[in-house]
């Protein structure tokens, strides 16, 4: 195949409609996997994703590391012999929308405004799915014999929003239907609008519940305060000591390392970021260094008396939630133990302090180097129209990207997506910027006829 990225673009355009339709019908599709009143909603959406790579000819399985387990879709379409082996990797669950009140339109009907698609999905991540079926779609339908270039593997797994708790399962055993030269993981995003990216690093996870006690049960304030510490207060301490005066992490023992050299505007920073008027940033160190390869620390929850019917009561007992990004070079064992060690030594008054691991993923580096990456590069660069991919950090985690790494240690894993800076993953109104998964779909239908070049 020696289609050329004018005849690839005049294919997608053509073919463009019925790739939104089919991307429009998985959004309709409810399959949050985190709510079990929904877990039917899920089989749906791994059902209508078989079916969409079947009809392109791939040999597909709903497949499940157990009874119960969310499902997966897995499958093969096979090139010409001796081709490079393909995986490519998508999610078919999506996050739960929340309140229904904070979206312009409703969250489950794909609505086109302006220049994106809005609906929960819409990006993350059945515009990953559909980007591969469109893919696929277009270079089948230059090919005179419908030959792929390649060799195409598929896994569509349905638990991403959920911790990919059975994805080692899943991996282990189908190792020998899922073992690629190349994987292609779509889950990711792109540097801004017209400004590809591949991701080359993502933050580890670990987060962790603390809890401090003072107090066997609650007392009067009057009666014992300036005697006995309240647990609200002791924990605020132990906070206040998580980070420095400049805001960097204050755990000692956790890594940090370089970031590329990538500007990023401080006016693009604030609008992206929600900042509010005249908030300053934390840490030190470059833009990027803080928000892509250096430790981060949060406090996502706190379990606390409301201020509404407060009484002169000391707390016996506080708990927070600490969410800690790791840079990529650290553990979560490291992590684990420095945070410990940390809490352990700054609880004040003789508190007793108990640490609950509640869940972790390991960060992750990715040498992109070598022929794979340049024919992406090359791939992207003719898509964006001359505007070559930056190698593009993520602050925040996909633990299953170092499963796939350590499963199959081989391949060349590119970690590419559909997000842009205004995607709204997660949230209320996620859109997907239609021209730029024009582009996208362009682009991994370019990547794939050069990887069959190899």
């Amino acid at each position: 195949m020696t289609s050329s990225i004018a005849e690839i673009r005049a294919k997608v355009t053509e073919l463009l409609p019925g790739i939104r339709r089919d991307l429009e019908d998985l959004v309709r599709i409810e399959s949050v996997s985190a709510d079990p009143a929904r877990l039917g909603e899920v089989e749906r959406s791994a059902a209508k994703t078989a079916e969409l790579f079947a009809a392109e000819g791939f040999e597909v399985e709903i497949v499940r590391a157990h009874d119960g387990a969310p499902p997966a879709v897995i499958g093969e379409r096979k090139g010409p012999e001796g081709a490079p082996v393909v995986l490519l990797y998508a999610h078919h669950d999506v996050q739960p929308e929340n309140d229904h009140a904070d979206w312009d339109t409703p969250p489950f009907e794909p609505t086109e405004r302006g220049e994106r698609l809005y609906g929960r999905g819409a990006a993350d991540d059945k515009a990953g799915i559909a980007g591969h079926v469109g893919a696929v779609r277009v270079l089948a339908g230059l090919a005179e014999d419908d030959e792929l270039p390649v060799t195409l593997r598929l896994f569509i797994e349905g638990e991403e929003e959920v911790g990919s708790e059975t994805l080692p399962a899943l991996l282990r055993t189908y190792q020998d239907r899922l073992a690629a030269d190349v994987i292609v993981i779509a889950d990711s995003g792109n540097w801004d609008i017209g400004v590809p990216a591949l991701t080359t690093s993502l933050r580890g996870l670990v987060r962790m519940d603390v809890e401090v006690r003072t107090l066997t049960h609650a007392v009067h304030s009057g009666m014992w305060g300036g005697l006995v510490p309240d647990a609200l207060m002791t924990l605020s301490r132990v906070i206040s000591t998580l980070h420095d005066d400049e805001g960097n992490v204050a755990v000692a023992g956790l890594h940090s390392g370089p970031a590329a050299d990538v500007d990023y505007p401080e006016e693009r920073l604030r609008a992206e970021s929600g900042a509010a008027p005249g908030i300053e940033w934390i840490g030190s160190g470059s833009t990027v260094e803080r928000l892509w390869t250096k430790p981060s620390l949060s406090i996502t929850g706190l379990d606390a008396p409301k201020v509404a019917g407060a009484s002169n009561t000391l707390v016996p007992s506080a708990s927070c939630r600490i969410s800690m990004r790791i840079a990529p070079g650290d553990t979560t064992g490291n992590a684990v133990a420095r945070l410990q060690e940390h809490l352990e030594k700054h609880v004040p008054w003789g508190a007793t302090l108990t640490t609950t691991v509640v869940d972790t993923g390991e960060a992750t580096q990715i040498e992109a180097s070598g022929p794979a990456y340049d024919a992406a590069r090359a791939a992207f660069t003719a898509a964006w129209d001359g505007t070559a991919p930056i190698d593009m950090g993520v602050g925040g985690s996909i633990p299953f990207i170092a499963e796939f790494l350590e499963a199959f240690p081989q391949a060349s894993v590119l970690v590419t997506g559909v997000e842009d800076p205004d995607t709204r993953a997660h949230g209320a109104n996620e859109g997907l910027h239609l021209a730029e998964f024009e582009r996208v779909v362009a682009a991994e239908a370019l990547m794939l006829a050069e990887l069959g070049r190899l």
